[in-house]
Parts: C-alpha cells; sequence; structure tokens
C-alpha cells in the first residue's frame, strides 16, 4: 500500500531538509516517492501500477505519494515542474529523479539500478 507523505513526514521519514543542507536520508528501506496531483491524466495511470509495486516489493523498499498540490512546499523544494516525477532515494548515495508515467517494466528498471533492490520471486 502506498502513503501519502506531508511535509511533517517527509521530514521524518525522507529527508529533514530543514536541518540538513545536503542530502541525507532518513528511511530504514530504499524510497521511491511519487509527486503528483488529483487532476493529472498520466498520475491516475500511474497509480495502480505503484500499488501493484508496493505489494510486490512489501518489506524491500517504501513507496510514497507527495500531492503537489497540497504540499507545495515539498514540490518546490525538490523542483517539481512536470507530474508525474518521481523520485527514487536509495540507501546510500544521491536520490534520482525520473519524470512521466514510466511503464512497469522501467520502473523495476530503475529500482534495480537506483535503488539496489531486486525483485522479490
Amino acid at each position: 500500500m502506498t502513503e501519502n507523505l506531508t511535509k511533517e513526514t517527509f521530514l521524518k521519514k525522507v529527508f529533514n531538509f530543514e536541518v540538513n543542507k545536503t542530502w541525507k536520508f532518513e528511511g530504514n528501506k530504499p524510497v521511491l516517492i511519487d509527486f503528483y496531483a488529483d487532476w493529472c491524466g498520466p498520475c491516475k495511470m500511474l497509480a495502480p501500477i505503484l500499488e501493484t509495486l508496493s505489494e510486490e516489493y512489501k518489506g524491500a523498499i517504501d513507496i510514497y505519494k507527495i500531492d503537489t498540490e497540497a504540499e507545495q512546499e515539498l514540490a518546490a523544494a525538490f523542483g517539481i515542474r512536470s507530474i508525474p516525477s518521481m523520485l527514487f532515494c536509495p540507501m546510500e548515495g544521491q536520490p534520482e529523479m525520473a519524470n512521466g508515467a514510466l511503464p512497469k517494466a522501467e520502473l523495476e528498471r530503475i529500482i534495480a539500478d537506483v535503488l539496489k533492490v531486486e525483485k522479490p520471486v
């Protein structure tokens, strides 16, 4: 199940940008964050794919969603200009951004390459 984040939960679970000037991941497992809006057609197409991935990778990664309309400060902090945009946060190293409603196979490739998590069998 994907989880919606507010600024408050983002600061605790992902990155406290109010305290840290450089990237410091706060999570206990790799994270995929979907920046979306309710009115966005491609975001609506992506939502069921992310729900499927959250089940398939349960316990291996967390998948969060951030409503760019409700959390404009978070969207601005990451320079979100188009949606959907996804932020991939590995345990080590810098996060990477991907834009657009990517197909499931492409998301799985990025999870493997960036998050260093193989799909559980």
